[in-house]
């Protein structure tokens, strides 16, 4: 094993412990390159990233479920070049209606399959049926050509439903389809998946992310942190090294390449190869040195960017059960005009008119491991407005702004916590007289521990036009970029296509084709054996740092395993 030290010799540097992040260093490792992952928060994985309270919860940061994790899914086949196809198990949620869309007057349960999906649009929605059927029509088109795409050498012609709607955003289809307010709601309605109103969300962007759902919903067994700790398990194993805790403070260019990176203490470490995983703004303006060392127009385009919303979670734990319910997450939406909902929160409302309900202790099928025997732990999402003026701030932690303690902030969260705690239970029934554990994470928490632009989770929205992110290429020698600002991305599958296509570039080869086309590139026998006490939080802290304290434990006395 390569000790974590600033004077090895580094064949790559990836900043940033995202999945993205981790993807890409897992390619390069694999493929015998000497690779350091950089990490400023104390645990590896990013919004995979899980926490604990009480000794008796577990809740998942963003993973809440994941697309296309079957038998030749994308994400499995990913996983699987790396040889992992074995330490990562998915559960299947409910084919027959995994999202629940509740709108005032309609409900709808969305199952696997665009055939099925179609249907049972018409069903809830009989009088807009041509529409739907024309919606449905060009984003199963669309859905075919973009799979074709990722799986598949790059080149040859584009068909003509991505000509015309490549560049269009989602109201344009909306329109085309002549569709009222209500089914827009619909159709719309998953869009907290991505953090963007119609009018600002391409339409190959919005169809990518409802096609993996299509495919099949997820969970990972024992939760998001899995995907992390086996990554970080496969890179260890290939002699590469994770070090947490460690914050980058500038990335090293020397003319037109990279040089290497200098950390928070003034410690230096060369490398010819940077991955930068973190948020695309700030490694332009902030890492690089914006002007210093970028042409003027990457730093224009980077100041211009625009960013999708952040989100707000309520984390809950309840001591009792639920009602017995299917394996499915719900999406209750209190108006039926998905565009106004989204002008009010660009003009700055904590009263946002919609939640996601994510059942935890419904989808993970290894017992205990999100609450004890007999509770329930779920999280309520929310979109928030951009900006800190909302949360009576000027500047949020990224910048070394203090923010917890603020009488304005701390009102601003309850206002909010009350209202995504209203929309819960409008949406399932009244369960505030059960809580044990309560806490909300708003767009400051997640700065504070990923330092994304404003607070999302969700990326750029806009980098010269609406919907247009940057390519895993800089334009400086050496210099790569991975993660959720890049056009392959979009959630946790998105990310790790975006590492694998950014380890592509550094490599010179098409790994997605590759791997699913079945090809290996991780070794399964170095990887190391897993213990009964065996913990992927504990893993995810890196070798160095494995056995440090303030580790977080789960009491799992006497529950069912």
């Amino acid at each position: 094993m390569i000790p974590a030290n600033a004077t090895a010799k580094w064949d790559a540097i990836v900043v940033g412990s995202g999945i993205g992040g981790l993807v890409c260093a897992g390619y390069l490792a694999a493929s015998g390159r000497r690779v350091l992952v950089l990490e400023q928060h104390d645990v590896a994985g990013g919004n995979s990233h899980v926490f604990r309270r009480r000794r008796a919860y577990e809740f998942d940061v963003g993973v809440h479920y994941l697309g296309d994790c079957g038998p030749g899914g994308l994400l499995p086949s990913i996983l699987g070049g790396l040889g992992l196809a074995d330490r990562v198990r998915f559960h299947p949620m409910d084919p027959d209606g995994f999202d629940r869309i509740v709108l005032p007057s309609v409900t709808v349960d969305v199952p696997t399959g665009w055939a099925r999906y179609g249907d049972r649009l018409r069903r809830a929605l009989p009088d807009e049926a041509d529409g739907i059927t024309r919606y449905v029509d060009i984003c199963s088109a669309v859905a075919e050509t973009c799979r074709e795409s990722t799986r598949s050498a790059p080149g040859g012609k584009l068909p003509a439903v991505m000509v015309r709607w490549s560049r269009r955003t989602l109201a344009h289809l909306f329109d085309h389809c002549g569709l009222s307010p209500r089914a827009r709601t619909v159709l719309a309605a998953q869009s907290g998946n991505y953090g963007s109103a119609p009018g600002q969300t391409l339409v190959v962007a919005h169809t990518m992310m409802i096609d993996d759902y299509l495919r099949g919903a997820y969970y990972p067994e024992g939760g998001g942190q899995m995907v992390a700790a086996a990554l970080v398990e496969l890179l260890e194993s290939h002699g590469g090294a994770l070090r947490t805790k460690t914050r980058v403070r500038r990335i090293r260019i020397d003319g037109d390449r990279v040089a290497g990176v200098e950390l928070s203490d003034g410690a230096m470490i060369d490398a010819p190869i940077v991955v930068s995983n973190a948020d695309y703004r700030r490694t332009v303006l902030e890492l690089c040195g914006g002007a210093e060392n970028l042409p003027a127009p990457v730093v224009d385009r980077a100041e211009g960017a625009r960013m999708r919303l952040p989100t707000a979670v309520c984390y809950v734990a309840l001591d009792t059960e639920l009602p017995e319910r299917p394996n499915a997450n719900i999406w209750y939406w209190a108006t039926e005009d998905v565009d106004r909902a989204y002008e009010r929160l660009e003009a700055g409302s904590l009263e946002p008119e919609f939640a996601f309900l994510s059942f935890a202790s419904v989808k993970d099928p290894v017992a205990g491991s999100a609450c004890p025997p007999g509770h329930t732990n779920f999280q309520i999402m929310t979109a928030c407005p951009p900006g800190y003026a909302p949360w009576g701030l000027r500047e949020g932690p990224a910048s070394g702004g203090k923010y917890r303690r603020e009488p304005a902030y701390r009102a601003a969260k309850d206002r909010l916590t009350e209202r995504m705690l209203d929309l819960a239970e409008a949406a399932i029934g009244p369960f505030r007289d059960h809580i044990v554990h309560r806490e909300t994470s708003t767009p400051l928490t997640q700065e504070r521990y990923t330092l994304s632009t404003g607070g999302t989770a969700y990326g750029l929205r806009s980098w010269g036009r609406v919907g247009q992110r940057p390519d895993v290429h800089t334009g400086v020698s050496g210099l790569f970029l991975a993660g959720q600002n890049i056009h392959h991305a979009g959630g946790i599958v998105g990310v790790a296509t975006s590492g694998a296509a950014c380890a592509s570039a550094i490599l010179g080869r098409s790994l997605l084709p590759e791997v699913c086309g079945g090809a290996v590139f991780g070794n399964p026998d170095l990887l190391p054996a897993r213990t009964e006490d065996w913990d992927p939080l504990r893993v995810s802290r890196g070798l160095d740092r494995r056995d440090a304290r303030g580790l977080a434990r789960l009491d799992l006395a006497g529950r069912t395993t």
